[in-house]
């Protein structure tokens, strides 16, 4: 059977790791029919802001497999990563990142035993790229986070842990802080965690985990965390055991797979024929694997550990020795084909069982949704107080009543006698007389508000089947709306 995937040399290091990945891969008698294309840099120079151009679309749509290197991020203003494009464009909700102590290889943390995998959900949070600037002094990022996306990304924990003949899946948020949009991680995780009984579930707040992954990583078997979070995490994983070269990825939708190093393109090494191509060639396993080439996927994992317990290391990694070229240690690889590793621990790989998740957008509803209230939000140069008193006296006649004004999620009006630092961007929270109000009557309030004031953007304060939906202020007072309008809701 010949197998078509879209290749994607990338840029920087990218062509050097990834014809040294695709060499040993050919070498193993897989037969492949590689599309090359092309994303990333070059594209962006070609006025397509994306970074990928249509024929590699195409190519992806056909295929539905990807190996590729690293694509060049603009950094700051300006164009959207590739890497992220790609994600999205083809929903690969799931980022998988095997952390492996490999042989031979001087850390800290050498003999510990570590092996864990960092399953990252992959489209969402702070990544999904919804930026805005609501006054020119403040920026604002939204942290979208979906049950559908945790449900996904969840199940595909459990399976992949099950995959693996792993025992144990810890899920790490930030619910603690972030009730909302982390906690819907940790929520989803404990209720679909039951149907996983072979499998140790625990949660655990990310900031002890990555306290907890210094001390003592070999207690982990996986992690599913959000989007920033795996991110950060996985890039923590890839230190104790070695450094980005060393840390593949797989990034996993449905009937979709994009097999690609963590490390970046390293623009100032290319050409230079002295970098590591281990994090691609694992890539390169993983891929073979998902394609159910077993065999061919073990011969390249062992070649390699045997590689590095001989003493031929990239430099990398080689510390006080002589580190061998990119081409020099991927022809000590090929030559060590049939040979097998004395220390590393196989693993009784499986195909992933991958879950299906209702493609209806609206995974979870309510029976009742009512509207407290809204939160405007203000561009104004005037202070809490003076705010306060011109926002009181321009809705004494509507259906609202002004309840308080933050800065940056801390009250500032009615004052709490403090004086917190404020920018130009003001919270101001309305609740409705009557304890629900209309879509109407909300448009009512910002057309008396931009009398006097510059509005910037809004969120309704919602009850769904009688729950809040919206946060309180550093500071506010546990009542969402005045007593009387409580009573008469």
């Amino acid at each position: 059977m010949t197998h078509h995937i879209t290749l994607i040399s990338g840029d920087g290091i990218g062509p050097e790791v990834v014809g040294a990945t695709r060499t040993l891969i050919d070498a193993t008698g897989v037969k492949i029919d590689w599309e090359v294309c092309e994303a990333g840099k070059e594209v962006f120079k070609k006025g397509i802001t994306s970074g990928v151009p249509q024929e590699t679309i195409e190519s992806i749509k056909s295929t539905r497999l990807v190996l590729k290197g690293p694509l060049e991020t603009p950094v700051g203003f300006g164009e959207k990563s590739a890497n992220v494009t790609l994600r999205k464009l083809f929903e690969t909700y799931a980022n998988i990142r095997p952390i492996k102590e490999f042989p031979n290889v001087d850390t800290p943390y050498r003999g510990k035993g570590i092996d864990f995998v960092i399953i990252r959900e992959n489209v969402e949070d702070l990544y999904a790229g919804i930026e805005y600037l609501s006054t020119p002094g403040v920026a604002k990022c939204l942290k979208l986070i979906s049950r559908k996306g945790c449900e996904k990304i969840v199940r595909l924990a459990f399976e992949f842990v099950r995959s693996e003949g792993r025992k144990s899946l810890h899920c790490a948020t930030k619910a603690n802080i972030m009730k909302f949009s982390e906690g819907m991680l940790k929520k989803t995780f404990e209720e679909i965690a039951p149907e996983y009984p072979d499998i140790e579930a625990h949660h655990i707040i990310v900031d002890n985990c990555a306290h907890q992954l210094v001390r003592f990583p070999e207690k982990f078997e996986a992690i599913v965390t959000t989007n920033m979070n795996g991110d950060i995490l996985s890039d923590l994983g890839s230190g104790l055991i070695g450094g980005l070269g060393l840390a593949p990825g797989a990034n996993i939708g449905d009937g979709i797979a994009i097999f690609e190093a963590v490390h970046g393109s390293a623009p100032k090494y290319a050409g230079q024929n002295t970098i590591n191509p281990t994090a691609v060639l694992f890539s390169g396993v993983m891929m073979l694997r998902h394609l159910g080439e077993f065999e061919a996927a073990r011969t390249i994992e062992q070649a390699v550990l045997a590689t590095l317990e001989s003493g031929v290391m990239p430099q990398d990694i080689s510390g006080a020795r002589a580190g061998a070229s990119t081409t020099g240690f991927t022809e000590a690889v090929l030559k060590n084909f049939g040979k097998t590793s004395r220390a590393w621990k196989e693993r009784d790989y499986k195909p992933i069982k991958m879950p299906k998740v209702d493609k209806r957008p609206d995974l979870v509803a309510s029976k009742e949704t009512k509207v407290l209230g809204v939160d405007v939000f203000l561009d104004s140069p005037l202070f809490g107080e003076d705010l306060g008193r011109s926002l009181t006296r321009l809705v004494e006649k509507t259906a609202f009543e002004l309840k308080m004004i933050s800065n940056r999620g801390v009250q500032i009006y009615p004052s709490a006698g403090t004086s917190p630092d404020v920018v130009d961007l003001w919270s101001c929270r309305f609740v409705g007389r009557s304890g629900n109000v209309s879509h109407e009557e909300v448009r009512s309030l910002l057309a008396i508000l931009e009398k006097e004031h510059r509005w910037v953007n809004l969120e309704l304060l919602q009850t769904f089947d009688g729950k809040e939906a919206f946060s309180k202020a550093q500071g506010e007072n546990q009542t969402a709306a005045p007593q009387k309008a409580a009573a008469s809701a």
